[in-house]
């Protein structure tokens, strides 16, 4: 059964290239789906959510009101946590490249990027310390810093080759439009 909404990856089944009248460059947007490891955590946390909730129901219920404050905290702070994680990943938008992570997030206008490229390096396997080789999509700033946004082995892009490979595309894509060319004298 076909769905009437448009999903991220129906926007790249189109033979036209022509814009689509809601496609605000704007607007950030992420350039893929959020992958089934990163959206399985975060339904996992939110049914833990829902536990703790009827847990502080019934705590309420049997008088002790500050253990079900404190167990309403731990679930709201359960369902702040599995939000954020949906939000983890690289966005784009006319304005440059943002990376957001789970604690901090680092924006980077187009004007002070160098070069957005695919490389094959050591990467962490979803997030934890353990590395594997795979690719990185690696954004570089003026002034040598460099960005990993995008690897092949997070929770978006396990098991997902292709996926990775279009969304690095897109990226670059991003950046062959609104960045600015290198510096020739460099």
């Amino acid at each position: 059964m076909p769905l009437p909404f448009l999903t991220a990856d129906r926007a790249f089944d189109t033979t036209d290239h022509v814009a689509l009248p809601f496609d605000d460059h704007d607007q950030w947007r992420r350039p893929y789906r959020p992958g089934s490891w990163r959206v399985g955590a975060a339904a996992l946390a939110l049914l833990l959510a829902s536990f703790v909730l009827l847990a502080a129901v019934i705590i309420a219920a049997a008088g002790a009101f500050g253990g079900a404050a404190v167990t309403f905290g731990i679930a709201v702070l359960v369902i702040a946590a599995s939000l954020r994680m949906l939000r983890v990943g690289t966005w784009v938008s006319r304005a440059g490249v943002r990376r957001v992570g789970f604690l901090s997030t680092s924006t980077v206008p187009w004007a002070k990027v160098v070069s957005v490229r695919t490389v094959q390096q050591p990467v962490r396997w979803l997030g934890l310390p353990r590395t594997v080789q795979g690719q990185a999509l690696v954004l570089d700033r003026r002034g040598g810093e460099q960005l990993q946004l995008l690897t092949d082995h997070n929770a978006d892009f396990l098991s997902r080759v292709e996926a990775f490979d279009r969304a690095a595309d897109t990226v670059e894509a991003w950046n062959a439009e609104y960045g600015t060319a290198p510096d020739a004298t460099r």
